[in-house]
């Protein structure tokens, strides 16, 4: 089988990810700061709301810990997710080197809330004294460009801070990127990953637009969600034979093969499983082989005869593939 390390050619940068501790690799970002290219998230399964937002979950803090300890040292959380303390107690437990860890959060700009006093909220459930990836966690906060302009300054004193290493954003469009770009004065920090859902079934091209592309071509690295979606909620479905037929010519699993399609672009990967065996199956497993570019093609074209949008679907018409 091919080896992993010649693959990684496309990154928001131009400058191939370099292989680390013979596992996945990691991504150099436009700010010179490197992001692990698989992470574990905790979203999904792991999600907290209502009255559970004023427990502690010993199940969350377990599953952080699984991961931690299984090898993953990305770990993507949120404030939404209502589990930043959880997440907070894992690194603790873990006692891995704060140094080792890749650790993101997000804000969902709560009304009345600025994104500083919901960064300094989310450190403090944290436990940390910084963070390595910073992300607005989505652009519908915003009513006018004005306020996602304003917001966008507080993240760039965060980042001058040191408190956050790297900021982006996540679930942006095309439109709302452009709009960061065209804020008065220009951008002292422009966003340096957009986290976005991305599977098969969700490539985000319309006509002459292109998420992916617009985002490389603004040296932004592409982070998706839910790189399992055709296999966990969307299947049957147009991809489903070649999964299938490459899992058995690689020699790995169906999801195995999913992941490494969203990998083979360049674009880091999160999962979200619970699973210890299968989390350390995946980091086994995904360095010791490759798509070819044909068959990155071939999925990504057979994708495109199908859509579906797992999250956001609020905010889209269900025909709207952007």
């Amino acid at each position: 089988m091919n080896s992993a390390t010649s693959n990684f050619e496309v990154d928001a940068t131009g400058v191939s990810p370099k292989q680390l501790h013979g596992l996945i690799p990691s991504l150099k970002l436009a700010d010179g700061n490197e992001i692990p290219m698989l992470g574990y998230g905790l979203g999904t399964a792991n999600y907290k709301s209502g009255a559970a937002l004023d427990t502690i979950s010993e199940p969350i803090i377990t599953a952080a810990l699984t991961a931690l300890k299984a090898g993953y040292t990305h770990l993507d959380g949120a404030e939404a997710y209502g589990n930043e303390t959880e997440l907070g107690r894992a690194i603790t437990q873990s006692k891995l080197p704060r140094s080792e860890l890749f650790i993101t959060t997000k804000t969902t700009v709560r009304a009345g809330d600025t994104v500083t006093q919901a960064f300094n909220r989310s450190l403090e459930k944290l436990g940390l004294d910084y963070v390595d990836l910073y992300l607005l966690h989505s652009p519908f906060f915003a009513n006018a460009p004005e306020e996602l302009h304003q917001a966008w300054r507080e993240m760039e004193k965060i980042k001058d801070s040191g408190m956050a290493k790297s900021i982006g954003v996540s679930n942006f469009l095309i439109e709302h990127l452009q709009t960061l770009f065209d804020i008065p004065g220009g951008l002292q920090y422009p966003p340096v990953v957009n986290q976005i859902e991305y599977h098969p079934y969700l490539q985000h091209v319309v006509g002459g637009q292109d998420l992916i592309a617009y985002c490389r071509e603004k040296h932004i690295a592409v982070e998706a969600y839910s790189p399992l979606t055709a296999i966990t909620k969307a299947s049957p479905g147009p991809v489903d034979p070649i999964y299938t037929k490459l899992a058995k010519k690689y020699g790995v699993s169906e999801a195995e093969v999913a992941l490494r399609w969203c990998l083979d672009q360049g674009i880091v990967t999160l999962t979200t499983s619970s699973n210890e065996e299968r989390l350390k199956g995946y980091l086994k497993k995904l360095p010791s082989f490759k798509l070819t570019p044909k068959e990155v093609e071939d999925i990504a074209a057979a994708g495109k005869e199908k859509h579906y949008r797992q999250f956001w679907n609020q905010k889209f018409d269900a025909s709207d593939r952007r």
